[in-house]
Formats: structure tokens, C-alpha cells, sequence
């Protein structure tokens, strides 16, 4: 027996736009960027000197030892379940999929100066340092007692954890799925992409014929999903469902790009053969879009490739525009943000005054939201180092 459909019932999310879903969607929809000058380290060694630098959530009770990922990750974790009777999260039948890139590396960092320089350590070691430390930082705040897990995958980890939420949910391991990422800016993180020269000076271009390099920002994006089954009888209201997930490798490049998109196009292409649908049914794409020149590129070949003709008028954006680059944690604020696009029938534009790049041949949503029809099928993208590629279809509930 199948379980049905397998549906979005709660968000949450953290990022430089806030702490709180509302906040988010609210600046998304104005194209209100969140990069700038980061303080929370030196940035005089670096070429550049901005990233999406997000406040810290308030701590609740018990929180007291968490890393700054894990505080990201708690509170949109507490968030998305907020409409859920903890019972039901209590049990073996309950589970947290997580993806991260860096776990609590910062305070690695802080701590291994502080002994360097020879002085008593103000950061304590902690267990977070592990990439695993927001997944299983949640499962504890929850009291989760199913599988915990996480993925690392670099830039698609979050995308990679939902789509094995959702296996997981098809499976009929559990019934409930707490499913996304959590990640913190670092230095390691920041001068590696710096060395790299993928990092804009100005907050990020994506998809413009100037564009220049990503914006670094962190956070976390959690969705709860469920069974169809287990919402109804609960009664709970339902956002989106989850249609399906494809993962592919362009065995390329450690850090570029296949130029032709091919491995991009594979996963969507496995998205869609598992959500039963065609591409001709996806209404709008939230892209990877990170401003990089390959990146872009790339992503608009592997778009070419899979809609042929209706490349150029499927409506694209990046909400990389405003959040930054969330890295393993991108893949879930931006699942977040395309279910929001869903329910509210509206696509958040891509921040910025230039025009889009008419080589790229791609419908860009500028200056304003764009209106969605009724029904919709959203595609969110992700592409990582190593030439990982995780996508997710998220749909309008039946």
C-alpha cells in the first residue's frame, strides 16, 4: 500500500532576511538584498568584503551550548513544526533529514586561534563541530527517536536530504519527516571561494551579462513533511506536496560546471519521471542561480535542454538575489521559499536593476513578483562542487 502524496505542512527558516518565515517572504518579494559588511570576522586579507551575514535567533531553553548553524537549525526547525502535537515527533515513526557543509566550523576556528595565540579558550569544544551537528541539534531539541541523518554534499546537501525525506516517506519508514540544512558562514568557507574568485564585491548578479560571482550568506530552510495519510488525520493544513527528487554527477570538474549542462538536465529529467509529470507542467524555477559566469550558463543549457522552446518563457529566479548563497543549507531555504511562491502564487523577483543577460535566452522575473496561475509545478535547483547536481519538484496540493 502506497502511502499517497507526500505534503508540505510546516516552514521554517533563518537568513539574513530574518529569523521567521514571514520576514523572509516579505523581503523576497521586495527584492531586499541581505549582504553586507561582515563582522564576524576579518574580512582585510579577502577581496572582497561582504556576505549574507544572518542575526542570531533568540535561544530557548536548553539551547545554551549550540554552535551558530545548530541555532539556525533549531529555530527553523521549531518553526516548521510549531502546528505539530510533539507526541508525534516523540516516536521511532519520525525522523530529521538534514544537510550541511560545515557544521559548526566557525567555532572550530575561534577555538583553535584562542589556543594557537596560547590564551584560555572562550569558545568550548563542542560536539556541533561535526557536519552532523544541526541534523542530530534538532532530532535532541525535537526528541526525534526515528533515523537522523545527514547529508554533506556541499551545495546540494539540503536538496539531497529532502529527496531522501521523501523516499523515506514513500517507503513507509516514517510518517514524518523534519527535512532540510543548516549552515554558518566561516573563514575557511569564505577565503576558499574568494581564491576562487567566485565571490561578487557588490551583492550578487545572477543570470545579468555583468555578473561576477556569488554573495556567501547562511541560515537554515526546514520543511515538515508528512504522509497525505498522517496530515488528514490530524487535520493539518497543507502547503505543497513534495512531487519528487533527482540527483545526478557531471564527473567534470572539482569546482566548474560541466559547460553543457548535461548533468543538470539528468537530475531535473529524474525529478520529473518521479513526480509523473512532464516538463511541459513546470509553471516557474527557482534556479541554483548563483551569479558565477559558468554557473549561469551552465544552468540555462541544462534548461534549454530539458524545455526546448519554452526555455525562454518558463519564469526563472534566484532567491540567491537576497538570501546569499546558503551553501548545504541552500537547497532548504529555497524549497521554502518556492512553497511559498506556490501557495501564494507569486515568484519573488531576482534583486537587482540590470537587465538579464539575452544570451542565456531565459525568462528572469526582475523589479517585481510575477503572478502564477492557479496550479503549479515549481522546480528548485542546486548544483555543487564535484559537479553534484539535487533538484525538487514542488507542486500545488490536490
Amino acid at each position: 500500500m502506497t502511502p499517497g502524496p507526500i505534503v508540505v505542512t510546516g516552514l521554517g527558516c533563518v537568513s539574513a532576511l530574518g529569523d521567521s518565515v514571514a520576514a523572509n517572504w516579505a523581503a523576497a518579494l521586495a527584492g531586499r538584498r541581505g549582504q553586507r559588511d561582515l563582522t564576524l570576522f576579518q574580512t582585510a586579507t579577502h577581496r572582497t568584503t561582504q556576505a549574507a551575514e544572518a542575526g542570531l535567533p533568540p535561544a530557548a531553553a536548553g539551547d545554551r551550548g549550540l554552535g551558530r548553524a545548530e541555532r539556525f537549525a533549531v529555530h527553523a526547525a521549531r518553526a516548521a513544526v510549531a502546528g505539530l502535537a510533539p507526541e508525534r515527533l516523540r516516536s521511532a515513526r519520525a525522523g530529521v533529514f538534514f544537510g550541511s557543509s560545515t557544521g559548526a566550523l566557525l567555532e572550530g576556528e575561534l577555538l583553535l586561534a584562542e589556543l594557537l595565540a596560547r590564551r584560555q579558550p572562550s569558545v568550548r569544544p563542542i560536539a556541533g563541530i561535526q557536519n552532523d551537528g544541526p541534523g542530530t541539534a534538532v532530532a535532541r531539541a525535537l526528541g526525534v527517536r526515528g533515523p537522523v541523518v545527514t547529508w554533506s554534499t556541499a551545495c546540494t546537501s539540503a536538496n539531497v536530504a529532502l529527496g531522501a525525506a521523501l523516499d523515506a516517506l514513500r517507503s513507509g519508514e516514517v510518517d514524518v519527516a523534519v527535512a532540510g540544512g543548516a549552515d554558518e558562514l566561516c573563514q575557511i568557507t569564505y577565503a576558499g571561494f574568494n581564491s576562487l574568485r567566485a565571490v561578487d564585491p557588490q551583492p550578487t548578479r545572477p543570470f545579468r551579462a555583468s555578473r561576477a560571482g556569488l554573495s556567501m550568506g547562511e541560515g537554515a530552510g526546514v520543511l515538515l513533511l508528512e504522509t497525505a495519510a498522517h496530515a488528514s488525520a490530524r487535520g493539518a493544513t497543507v502547503l505543497a506536496e513534495l512531487a519528487g527528487a533527482g540527483k545526478s554527477c557531471d564527473a567534470h570538474h572539482v569546482s566548474a560546471p560541466a559547460p553543457d549542462g548535461a548533468g543538470a538536465a539528468a537530475a531535473i529529467r529524474l525529478a520529473l519521471r518521479e513526480a509523473g509529470a512532464s516538463a511541459d507542467a513546470v509553471t516557474f524555477v527557482n534556479a541554483h542561480g548563483t551569479g558565477t559566469p559558468h554557473n549561469d550558463d551552465a544552468e540555462s543549457k541544462a534548461m534549454a535542454a530539458v524545455f526546448g522552446a519554452r526555455a525562454a518563457h518558463v519564469p526563472v529566479t534566484s532567491t540567491k538575489s537576497v538570501t546569499g548563497h546558503l551553501l548545504g543549507a541552500a537547497g532548504g531555504i529555497e524549497a521554502v521559499l518556492t512553497t511559498l511562491s506556490i501557495v501564494h502564487r507569486l515568484l519573488p523577483p531576482t534583486a537587482g536593476d540590470e537587465p538579464a543577460d539575452p544570451a542565456l535566452g531565459l525568462d528572469v522575473v526582475l523589479g517585481e513578483a510575477r503572478p502564477l496561475p492557479a496550479r503549479n509545478l515549481g522546480l528548485s535547483t542546486n548544483l555543487a562542487f564535484g559537479g553534484n547536481n539535487a533538484v525538487v519538484l514542488l507542486r500545488s496540493p490536490a
